[in-house]
């Protein structure tokens, strides 16, 4: 007579099948955990790079006097709080100058430094908000401006033939932008990259 339980042989081939199936399965999902753990460690260590780097090499003693004559940017006398910064790297160094004027003023102020006909552009492409570029203005406690879309303007100029009234003074190229960060107020951003070998004057202690 048969036994109910079926024929043992034709068993033990369908557990050892499924025994087989088992250990492969861990095996993947070991891999994959520690693919993931691989991953994350990985990207830890990217964004630490990228924090020292944001906070590397950044010189002291770059005043906004100083780096408005650097790069050929004059500071109406009614701007006010004014802030620099001066970073050195490999191949190049970034220097950014920062100030305030009234919308108004500051309007007047780009008209005499672009060329006539020309106009400043609102930012269609706007960054993530996450965006931090090598040499950030969040190392002066600004937003980055290229995040902005409302009442931002921008625009990229040398000084290869400009003659405007401001124009004329400017002796590297930069990227402006103007930004109405409240009614009535605009912030002047500028970023401009400088070959390596300027040296900033020493910090004074206030």
């Amino acid at each position: 007579m048969n036994s109910p339980t079926g024929d043992p042989s034709r068993e033990r081939p369908a557990r050892r099948r499924l025994k087989i199936l088992g250990v492969v399965m861990l095996a993947v999902i070991a891999c994959v955990a520690a693919g993931v753990g691989g991953f994350a460690y990985l990207a830890d260590g990217s964004s630490d790079r990228t924090d020292e780097e944001m906070t590397c090499c950044w010189e002291s003693g770059a005043t906004p006097a100083w780096m408005s004559e650097q790069i050929g940017i004059r500071i109406p006398k009614a701007a006010s709080d004014r802030r620099a910064g001066y970073k050195t790297g490999s191949r190049h160094d970034t220097g950014l100058l920062v100030f305030t004027l009234p919308s108004r003023e500051a309007d007047e102020y780009t008209s005499r430094l672009i060329r006539p006909g020309t106009k400043m552009i609102r930012n269609f492409h706007p960054e993530e908000k996450g965006y931090r570029p090598a040499a950030a203005f969040a190392h002066l406690e600004l937003p980055e401006p290229e995040i902005f879309v409302e009442g931002l303007r921008r625009v990229s100029l040398c000084p290869d033939d400009l003659k405007t009234p401001e124009g004329q003074y400017l002796r590297r190229c930069v990227d402006l932008f103007a930004h109405e960060f409240k009614p009535g107020s605009t912030r002047i951003y500028v970023r401009s990259t400088i070959e390596p070998g300027l040296t900033p004057p020493p910090a004074t202690s206030k």
